[in-house]
C-alpha cells in the first residue's frame, strides 16, 4: 500500500493556523497587567529571562517546586497537595486578568522562592514568558 503525498496547500494551511495559534498564545498584551509595570518604568520585557527565573532554585525552592516544569500543566502545592491551576496563558487564559491576585501571588511565591521580593522588571519578565508558553 502506498501512501499519498499530502496536498501541499492543505499542508501550508495547517502551517498557516499552528503558527496563528502559537502567535495568539505568545502575545504579552493578553495580560493587562504589564502596562501597569510599563508605568513603573520598565519598557522591554525578557521573556528568556523570566524562563530562567521560572527555573531557577534557591534552597532548593523554585517555581517547579509547585507549578512543575511545563507551566501549562497543572502543579501541585509542596506543603498542601492542593492543585494548582497552569500558569501558561494558553492553557490558562483568565489568569491573568486580576492585578490584586496577581500582585499578591508574586509578593508570596517570590518569598518562599527567592527569600525576598521579585523586582518589576523581574515580574515583567516572567509574566511575559508564560504569556508565550
Amino acid at each position: 500500500m502506498s501512501l499519498k503525498p499530502i496536498p501541499a496547500l492543505v499542508l501550508v494551511a495547517t502551517l498557516f493556523a499552528v503558527s496563528a495559534v502559537s502567535a495568539v498564545n505568545a502575545d504579552p498584551s493578553l495580560i493587562p497587567h504589564l502596562d501597569a509595570y510599563r508605568d513603573q518604568g520598565i519598557d522591554q520585557a525578557n521573556a528568556e529571562q523570566g524562563g530562567e527565573l521560572w527555573y531557577a532554585s534557591t534552597n532548593d525552592r523554585g517555581c517547579t517546586s509547585c507549578h512543575g516544569a511545563s507551566p501549562a500543566n497543572i502543579g501541585e502545592h509542596v506543603k498542601t497537595g492542593k492543585s494548582i491551576e497552569p500558569m501558561a496563558l494558553s492553557a490558562n487564559p483568565g489568569r491573568y486578568q486580576n492585578a490584586k491576585k496577581i500582585e499578591k501571588w508574586f509578593l508570596r511565591n517570590c518569598k518562599w522562592t527567592f527569600g525576598r521580593e521579585c523586582s518589576v522588571q523581574e515580574k515583567t519578565d516572567i509574566l511575559t514568558w508564560l504569556a508565550s508558553q
